[in-house]
């Protein structure tokens, strides 16, 4: 707590303790002055344009290329209720397992397969008419 008040005061462990009487004031003596001593000028010398020399370029050393691993892409195949392009959506799945490169050949085999499957369909004979249409029954009143 701070001493400058007259009158009780609590210290730290909070026993009113009486304050001394104020301090007179002492008024801060100033110093004398001391001009700084002037240092000797020095102009800078001027230093030589020494433009930058270019360095030669070396481009970095060629990093051995590496393929991703395969892997498979996830896409979800929706069976379709005929077994032959359903069995050609399935081997889709094998390019999942092969570098990019094998790809095509896995392509080419399915849209072989696929056009196969469409064609057999065109080829089937169409469905007998199950007979004749019945004849719609009329209420005539003559």
């Amino acid at each position: 707590m701070s001493d400058s008040l007259p009158g009780p005061q609590i210290d730290e462990q909070g026993i009113h303790a009486e304050s001394t009487a104020p301090q007179a004031y002492e008024p801060a003596v100033p110093q004398a002055y001391e001009p700084a001593v002037p240092q000797a000028y020095e102009p800078a010398v001027p230093q030589a344009y020494e433009p930058a020399v270019p360095q030669a370029y070396e481009p970095a050393a060629p990093q051995p290329y590496e393929p991703a691993a395969p892997a498979p892409l996830g896409v979800h195949r929706v069976p379709t209720g005929n077994a032959g392009v359903d069995a050609q959506l399935e081997r889709l799945a094998d390019a999942d397992h092969l570098p990019a490169d094998g790809h095509l050949e896995v392509y080419e085999d399915v849209h072989r397969g696929l056009r196969d499957a469409l064609t057999a369909l065109d080829a089937r004979p169409a469905p007998a008419p199950a007979g004749p249409l019945p004849s719609p029954s009329y209420n005539h009143r003559s």
